[in-house]
């Protein structure tokens, strides 16, 4: 099946300003069908808050220490991440409140989906803390360095970019938070997780059909802004202190790797877009889906490449065991 898109462009490129007020009536739509899709929560019911009890400092209390922890240690690990990612949410409110405008149904849907994100850091903090799964210390001053050096998106030199770099970020938060909750080895922070992971997966409905829009409307900008970002693309929290070793833990630890990013995040949105199969496109855009093609190709292969070495260091380490 292919796609052919909906109007001509000719020669002429649609400006970030042109594709804000062309796409307002399709983001009212989805605001109406997330309104109505989305469930009130609160995050305080998430918390086991009988569990919790003093920690050492002005309250005397007991100091933390790693015994105390009922997740398993690549649960914390991902924890960790996962809410310093969550943590900066003044950062990426900014972006696209700067990209996107704050008036009319952008500023509607950019002010509805911050106090969303809201309620994920303010109940894994808390579910962390009561429970003491994490170092409180530690947590603390990794929030301080990261939130102090700030986020600057990838994409935000392009309206086209951003949308598609979060169709993919939301699907792959989603991602990354459920499987943290099944490895964690705890079924309250796998509960508490599986709601945040319903957020992001309407976020990401959001995004995508917004995407879908775009795609229709601009096919040979939205599918070079496509390319560019699944090529390039980076979670958001790349820049925290120790992302990359933390990073590579999770990987073996099977929360998110290559093979997931590959098969849970980028195919799915892919295929619903039919991204492969668009015809009509100019010169420009057949050249994006062309080299998008090929790089799903050869992430396949580093994916597969990586599930052996991963594998390997498995079976290596259980033998020593």
């Amino acid at each position: 099946m292919t796609i052919a898109p909906s109007q001509s462009t000719g020669s002429e490129a649609w400006s970030d300003t042109r594709l804000l007020y062309a796409l307002e009536e399709v983001v009212e739509t989805e605001i109406n069908r997330h309104l109505t899709a989305a469930k009130e929560w609160m995050p305080h019911e998430y918390v086991p808050w009988s569990q919790g009890r003093d920690f050492d400092g002005v309250m005397g209390g007991e100091a933390w220490a790693p015994e105390q922890s009922k997740v398993t240690e690549i649960g914390r690990i991902s924890l960790v991440v996962n809410l310093l990612t969550e943590d900066n949410l003044p950062s990426y409110h900014h972006e696209i409140a700067t990209l996107f405008g704050r008036d009319g149904a952008w500023g509607t849907w950019v002010h509805r989906w911050t106090a969303e994100e809201g309620r994920h850091a303010i109940v894994m903090r808390d579910y962390l803390l009561t429970t003491r799964a994490v170092d409180p210390v530690e947590l603390e001053r990794l929030r301080m360095r990261h939130m102090s050096e700030g986020f600057e998106s990838d994409n935000a030199h392009s309206m086209l970019h951003s949308v598609a770099y979060v169709a993919f970020q939301e699907l792959a938060t989603r991602i990354s938070h459920r499987n943290t909750g099944r490895e964690s080895g705890d079924p309250v922070c796998e509960r508490m997780l599986a709601r945040i992971a319903t957020d992001e997966n309407l976020h990401m409905v959001f995004y995508r059909n917004l995407l879908a829009a775009a795609l229709q409307m601009a096919p040979d900008q939205a599918m070079p802004a496509i390319r560019d970002v699944v090529v390039g693309f980076r979670m958001p929290g790349h820049g925290m202190p120790g992302f990359e070793r933390s990073a590579a833990r999770i990987a073996i630890g099977g929360i998110y790797n290559l093979r997931i990013h590959h098969d849970d995040v980028l195919q799915p949105v892919l295929r619903h877009l039919k991204v492969l199969e668009t015809s009509g496109l100019g010169p420009e855009g057949l050249k994006a889906q062309e080299e998008l093609g090929f790089f799903m190709g050869e992430l396949d292969s580093q994916a597969r490449k990586f599930e052996e070495r991963r594998d390997a260091l498995l079976a290596r380490r259980a033998a020593r065991a």
